[in-house]
């Protein structure tokens, strides 16, 4: 008797916690994907897009965010990808060099040396000069870019000190997998090669490169100091990091979410600009006084740049999208 007691009242208590959780459950669930933790911008800037989404929806549908940390659920080009299918992925930071599988025009949001400084930089990601891109990406990716983050500065990750173009010359580094970026570090007189992002720290330590390039928040995140102590301030690059969502999720939404969702990414987007550009020199002088790195200074940028600029305009040339590349130059 007692045995069919508890059993009653065991059977009664789950199907009430699952009438609770069932009705518990939010209208909206959509997961995020970030291959860093919590403290990284990618991932501050999407938090910081949860928020405002909650703020501006004037819905009353409830709304739940799921973020899936630490490469989780893969690199950003797996997350593209399930962007794309619709699939496990709703919004997630991406580099343009992961898009172009999908979109050649993707390449051209932040190959290195397209933007002249910071205030330039500032000024193309506040206007309109990429919405062709944007356009493009959507058309044949069907995702959207719906905020623009970014704003580190890259420099060259070394194993030794480097300081000149013939320092530099058939030197072995890894790239993104964006031809333009290959194109760019062969113009530098360099060779480059594609090698996925997890496998840099490796092929640096083994010797199957001398050299990588990242921003200040990506060396320390991924310890690259440790192989490859020595940064060389090329600045070649002011990232853009678009903040991607799903449009086959984006189609399913009622307007008013739709609504909040665009404008909570261009605001997020805005939001990252600032945390990463602000912070990025504050990371690179925090390592070094740590003893971590040592940076280097490129006596030969000038030339970096003299090598950049026709390569930049003629890949703007072969995507057909002149007149994008004069958009962007204008821009103020």
């Amino acid at each position: 008797m007692k045995s069919k007691f508890f059993r009653a009242v065991f059977v009664a208590f789950f199907t009430c916690f699952m009438t609770i959780s069932v009705s518990q459950a939010a209208d909206f669930t959509f997961h995020g994907a970030s291959q860093f933790d919590e403290t990284h911008a990618f991932t501050r800037l999407m938090r910081k897009f949860e928020e405002l989404v909650k703020l501006y929806y004037t819905g009353d549908k409830s709304i739940e965010f799921v973020m899936h940390l630490n490469s989780e659920l893969g690199l950003e080009k797996d997350y593209f990808a399930y962007l794309n299918q619709g699939t496990s992925v709703d919004y997630a930071v991406v580099s343009p060099s992961h898009m172009s599988t999908f979109s050649k025009m993707a390449s051209l949001i932040d190959p290195p040396m397209l933007y002249k400084n910071h205030i330039h930089w500032s000024k193309v990601l506040g206007g309109d000069a990429l919405d062709p891109i944007k356009d493009d990406i959507l058309e044949k990716a069907d995702v959207r870019l719906i905020g623009y983050g970014g704003g580190g500065t890259r420099m060259l990750i070394v194993n030794k000190a480097v300081q000149t173009m013939a320092d530099i010359k058939d030197m072995p580094i890894r790239v993104m997998g964006a031809p333009i970026q290959t194109k760019m570090f062969s113009a530098f007189g360099m060779a480059p090669t594609v090698i996925a992002y997890a496998e840099v720290y490796n092929a640096i330590q083994t010797g199957v490169i001398d050299a990588a390039e990242n921003e200040a928040a990506g060396i320390q995140q991924m310890k690259f100091y440790e192989v490859g102590p020595f940064i060389a301030l090329t600045s070649h690059a002011i990232t853009v990091r678009p903040l991607c969502f799903a449009n086959k999720t984006y189609k399913k939404l009622p307007e008013d979410l739709q609504a909040a969702i665009l404008q909570a990414g261009k605001d997020a987007g805005t939001y990252g600009r600032i945390l990463e550009s602000s912070e990025d020199r504050q990371k690179m002088a925090q390592m070094e006084s740590e003893g971590k790195l040592k940076t280097v200074f490129f006596k030969d940028r000038d030339k970096l740049v003299a090598a950049a600029q026709p390569v930049i305009k003629a890949y703007f040339e072969e995507q057909g999208v002149p007149e994008i590349y004069q958009r962007i130059m204008d821009a103020q």
